[in-house]
């Protein structure tokens, strides 16, 4: 078991977001000794999940209903199945978003870095748009998708 304090720098989290998510019903099955909080694995777990989905751009009001739905059994697991569907596309998107974007950023720093060495734009510029070199070349057209 852990206390409050524990968990919130364990993960850190403020020990204000724990009470909020205790607050809101996130951990149903929390014990308490003496009105203190205890975080058992469970909560833990349940933790991992809420960051997870927080992370992945859920609200907590839909963090609740997959919080209500663990609680309700194995009659919801297409349910639940059904919301990790649609953060695992949505974050699939996410990070085809930033890896285009990351791809510009690299070939901006290598431009700007040949610039840099030439002393001007002008022959990198020339380069534009398809004779770099491949590997530049290839984070340019990555960036412009």
């Amino acid at each position: 078991m852990f206390t409050i304090g524990q968990v919130s720098e364990q993960f850190n989290i403020p020990v204000s977001t724990l009470r909020y998510y205790d607050k809101e019903g996130l951990f149903p099955y929390m014990e308490r000794q003496s009105g203190i909080r205890r975080f058992s694995e469970t909560e833990i777990e349940a933790l991992r999940v809420i960051e997870c989905l927080k992370a992945s751009g859920l609200e907590i009001k839909e963090i609740k209903q997959f919080m209500q739905w663990c609680v309700e059994g194995s009659a919801t697991y297409p349910q639940r199945r059904q919301l990790f569907e649609k953060r695992r596309a949505a974050v699939e998107q996410e990070i085809a978003r930033l890896q285009k974007a990351l791809s510009l950023l690299k070939f901006k720093c290598w431009y700007y870095d040949a610039a840099v060495k030439e002393g001007s734009e002008e022959r990198v510029s020339k380069m534009l748009p398809d004779k770099l070199p491949p590997e530049i070349q290839k984070l340019y057209d990555e960036g412009r998708q």
